[in-house]
């Protein structure tokens, strides 16, 4: 057994053992899991892909005179914004589209330019044009604000996603006779091919399937900067069907991430358009999995082979929310290129970046052999199969 102190002190000494969940894999295999947990002490995990529940809250400054955008309107390059938090404080959704956008009225629409896009921009340093009205009060009587702004005119710009990670996901076909358009991608008719969206056995949640090490407070690699698990996500739902080894073989577990968007690059925050679908953010995280045991090393080093993915129809099933599933496929088959449903050969491609995952590995593992970033310690469990959270789907219920 070690703790998360103890790691502390070695990674300050510059004696800790840092590898990434790739390079554990090698390490179990040749000298065995018990070798293996006493000589490492850090894997480092990484996914880098689409994450729609992804946003920024940021503080302008008061004006002069001043304004209260709250209750008024606020948009960034066109973009709107919430507006409802409070005088000079605005929210922006990586969904988010300007009002002239047309949407999918043009079939299928481009979606070229939306809060993805905008956070983005932001997190370059680049000028964005922030138009706002105001309905005015005797505190704050100015009705209209246009002016550029930059990241670096902001008092506080936090990334604040309330959903990212997802432990697993779907594999996407389309069984129907057209193409159809979704967050999954593009995908062609009668099988024509499967999308995914997953690091595999990088992925976060995939090395720590019963969040024994993340958790509420956990400090990762957000952005290109440093950040935190602040709850768990939305949609969060870890009571699955899990495989001999525990992992899940449906979307489960999901984190709510926190960060200073100022700290962070464009080069790990894309601004990301859907075609048919719409406007997203693409996310780059890197969680450390401190080895405490040989039991959460064992968890870390799994393998694309023993980590399963539902295969669900985005044609009829999914959009109906059916749960009919087609069949399980691993992490190593899709990563191939190809795999096999009803007897045919199907390519496939990944929404999640494989390389980028490998690099945010690669980097944070550097920061931790640096001595440039140290573990904490969670300060509450993210919920697991052995609590009482359940998710619960909207059981609609009639207005008359």
């Amino acid at each position: 057994m070690k703790t998360i102190k103890e790691i502390n002190e070695k990674i300050k000494k510059g004696d800790a053992v840092i590898l990434t969940a790739e390079e554990v894999i090698d390490l179990v295999e040749k000298e065995g899991l018990k070798k293996a947990s006493q000589a490492v002490d850090v894997v480092t995990t990484a996914t880098f892909g689409p994450m729609c529940s992804s946003g920024i809250y940021f503080n302008i400054g008061h004006t002069k005179p001043r304004i209260k955008l709250g209750g008024g309107k606020a948009a960034l390059n066109d973009v709107p914004c919430h507006a409802g938090l409070a005088a000079v404080d605005l929210f922006l959704g990586s969904n988010s589209l300007p009002d002239d956008d047309p949407r999918n009225r043009i079939y299928p629409g481009e979606f070229s330019y939306g809060g993805g896009h905008a956070i983005q921009d932001l997190a370059a340093g680049r000028d964005l044009i922030l138009e706002a009205t105001a309905y005015g009060t005797d505190c704050y009587p100015r009705k209209q604000l246009k002016t550029y702004i930059n990241i670096n005119d902001l008092n506080e710009a936090m990334l604040f996603n309330i959903r990212n990670c997802y432990q697993n996901y779907n594999v996407a076909i389309n069984s129907s006779e057209k193409v159809i358009y979704t967050y999954m991608g593009i995908l062609q008719p009668k099988l024509g091919n499967a999308n995914y969206c997953s690091a595999g056995c990088l992925s976060p949640l995939l090395c720590d399937p019963f969040c024994q090490t993340i958790g509420i407070g956990t400090r990762i690699f957000l952005g290109g900067g440093i950040g935190y698990v602040s709850w768990w996500g939305t949609q969060h739902n870890p009571d699955v069907e899990r495989t001999e080894k525990g992992i899940p073989k449906y979307p489960a577990g999901t984190l709510a991430l926190i960060g200073d968007l100022k700290k962070m690059s464009e080069q790990w925050l894309v601004g990301t358009s859907m075609a048919g679908y719409g406007v997203t953010l693409s996310v780059g995280v890197g969680v450390p999995i401190p080895i405490l045991n040989e039991e959460i090393l064992s968890y870390a080093a799994v393998k694309d082979e023993d980590i399963l993915a539902p295969i669900v129809d985005y044609s009829k099933d999914y959009p109906q929310r059916e749960s009919s599933c087609l069949g399980f496929v691993n992490y190593a088959q899709l990563k191939s290129g190809e795999i096999e449903i009803e007897g045919r050969k199907i390519s496939t491609g990944s929404l999640s970046s494989l390389r980028k995952a490998r690099e945010i590995a690669n980097i944070l593992k550097n920061w931790i052999e640096k001595g440039q970033f140290t573990l904490t310690e969670p300060v509450e469990k993210i919920p697991s199969v052995d609590s009482n959270y359940k998710f619960k789907p909207l059981k609609e219920r009639r207005v008359e």
